[in-house]
């Protein structure tokens, strides 16, 4: 009986937490581009071409903003940033988007806490990829 309330309020004790980490200091399109990722365990980009990267940004920007337990923290015409927190723990992931030229997209999305990410974060890349027109390059 003792290891099963153990097993139900250890989640809940550990969701006030929020797990937040901090902040990348490589976070930004310097140079043109974003920064690579520094591992596939907890990070994933993409680049995706598409018809108009001014319009797909908006797009993108209109549905992360409707999506729950995330925030746009800067956004510009040609570049967005954004947090997402897990539903549980509240883990904290950044997501670029960079308009980096008129039919090119970049994105990259990274855990700010953890050696992996159990995938997380190139799913996300797919789910939004999915919801943007893209050409055939």
């Amino acid at each position: 009986m003792a290891s099963i309330l153990f097993q139900i309020t250890l989640p809940l004790v550990l969701a006030l937490f929020h797990f937040v980490g901090p902040i990348p200091t490589d976070l930004s399109a310097e140079g043109g581009q974003l920064s690579a990722c520094p591992g596939p365990e907890h990070c994933a980009s993409s680049q995706w071409r598409v018809a108009d990267s001014s319009t797909a940004l908006k797009q993108l920007s209109q549905q992360i903003n409707d999506t729950p337990r995330t925030e746009i923290i800067e956004q510009s015409a040609t570049y967005l940033h954004a947090t997402y927190s897990s539903r549980i723990f509240g883990f904290v992931d950044d997501l670029e988007l960079f308009a980096s030229d008129s039919v090119t997209l970049e994105a990259r999305s990274i855990s700010r806490l953890g050696e992996s990410d159990l995938g997380v974060n190139a799913q996300r890349l797919e789910g939004l990829g999915k919801t943007i027109e893209t050409s055939e390059a």
